[in-house]
């Protein structure tokens, strides 16, 4: 493999920036927040009285499982894997969809529907910052290894 054909590796001897950290901690958030959410449909699935206790496992198991994504993107962004970014912009777009229908519900989820696209374009600002793609070893279409443009 020739220099030119050698992956980018991310700058990993100075200290991490803070944008990428703070993206970071916004995705575990949003992973934690659904983990709680799946575990509160479970629980409701067992010993409450939903219309379809097997649709409420089904939902809370599926939702644990979604928060996955999030909680791998968060690690991997703060151990500066470049793979990481994709996931997190992915769950951050997601949320805009699900902010939106909880700002058209008449009910307590307006809040929560403002502060998931808080969230949800806070992080998708921070990790679109040249600072996080400079950390993360992430090149701009048709750039050498070195920076410059190729022909």
């Amino acid at each position: 493999m020739s220099s030119e054909q050698t992956p980018t590796t991310p700058d990993t001897t100075g200290p991490r920036p803070r944008r990428l950290t703070y993206a970071a901690a916004l995705a575990a958030l949003e992973g934690l927040a659904l983990v709680v959410g799946g575990v509160w449909m479970l629980v409701l699935g067992f010993t409450g009285d939903p219309d379809d206790p097997q649709q409420a496992v089904t939902g809370g198991v599926t939702v644990i499982v979604l928060a996955l994504l999030p909680l791998l993107a968060a690690r991997g962004l703060l151990g500066r894997r470049s793979w990481s970014r994709g996931p997190a912009v992915i769950t951050q777009l997601l949320a805009l969809p699900v902010a939106y229908n909880l700002l058209q519900a008449d009910s307590v989820a307006i809040p929560a529907g403002i502060a998931l696209a808080v969230v949800a374009v806070t992080a998708l600002v921070l990790l679109v910052n040249p600072a996080t793609t400079q950390a993360l070893g992430i090149r701009g279409p048709g750039r050498a290894q070195d920076g410059k443009q190729e022909p």
